[in-house]
């Protein structure tokens, strides 16, 4: 059994708790600078999740922490039960957690469509032996790999774009091929890392709508984001970072009461 098959299997047996995603006491330095300093939270499956923070909170940081592109250096990451700590990032979406990235991180040289189909390839059963010799069932896999693709483009308004390069369409769809990218590995968690960067009021509206969507087709949301009204928009929590610490935590209405995050943002 391939590894990820069987951290797969760990977890699900595993699975306790209401929490779909965990992390405990997370911590990190860059350069003597505490980015994340004994950050916990948890996540229920479900929720829309936005983390804000001004400039250098500890956001992103904490999304890298999470998807394995930095290591866990103090604490733990748990998903469905089980510790992600130390897996490689593709071995942390083949367990269902996808992301987005600030700047747009797309194949420029690749359709639209080649794009997303990229996207399942955590999900492909076919090996490097099956593609280079093209055996009829790594042939019906493809066929069903594009076909998924183009109902993922469908829904995401981007069909007709399909044999674009990715590097000719406008920003706002860009930001949409990159999630629809990320979804096509049936993620069971999707980090968004500030998907209305670059918009405009409109565009990001659609944003917001688009998220909705998504939540509604499966996936907790895990969102970072400067934009504040479409993080109140969404949020059903917002988990507050400064300068690596959670300085609040709770529902949209509160925390825009809450005199601490006031005097973080406003440097009272």
């Amino acid at each position: 059994m391939r590894t990820v098959d069987v951290l797969m299997h760990n977890i699900h047996k595993d699975d306790t708790g209401t929490a779909i995603l965990r992390a405990y006491g997370l911590g990190i330095s860059f350069g003597g600078v505490e980015a994340l300093n004994g950050l916990s939270f948890s996540i229920a499956a479900g929720e829309i999740v936005a983390i804000i923070g001004p400039n250098g909170a500890g956001k992103t940081t904490a999304i890298n922490v999470i998807t394995g592109i930095y290591p866990v250096v103090r604490g733990d990451v748990r998903f469905q039960g089980s510790s992600i700590a130390g897996l490689k990032p593709f071995q942390i979406t083949a367990l269902g957690i996808a992301r987005t990235f600030q700047q747009v991180q797309l194949f420029a040289n690749m359709t639209v469509l080649e794009n997303v189909m990229t996207g399942m390839h955590s999900r492909m059963k076919s090996g490097f032996l099956g593609g280079f010799l093209h055996y009829r069932a790594q042939r019906r896999e493809e066929t069903g790999v594009e076909q998924r693709a183009r109902e993922i483009l469908d829904f995401f308004g981007l069909l007709p774009k399909a044999d674009y390069m990715a590097s000719h369409i406008p920003i706002r769809d860009q930001k949409r091929l990159e999630i629809a990218r990320a979804m096509a590995s049936n993620p069971r968690v999707l980090l968004l890392d500030e998907p209305a960067a670059g918009l405009n009021i409109r565009e990001t509206e659609e944003m917001a709508e688009l998220i909705r969507r998504l939540r509604n087709n499966g996936p907790t949301i895990i969102l970072v984001e400067h934009n504040m009204h479409l993080v109140m928009d969404i949020a059903d929590r917002v988990i507050v970072l400064h300068q690596g610490n959670k300085i609040g935590e709770g529902p949209p209405a509160a925390i825009q009461q809450d005199q601490v995050v006031m005097a973080a943002y406003l440097g009272e």
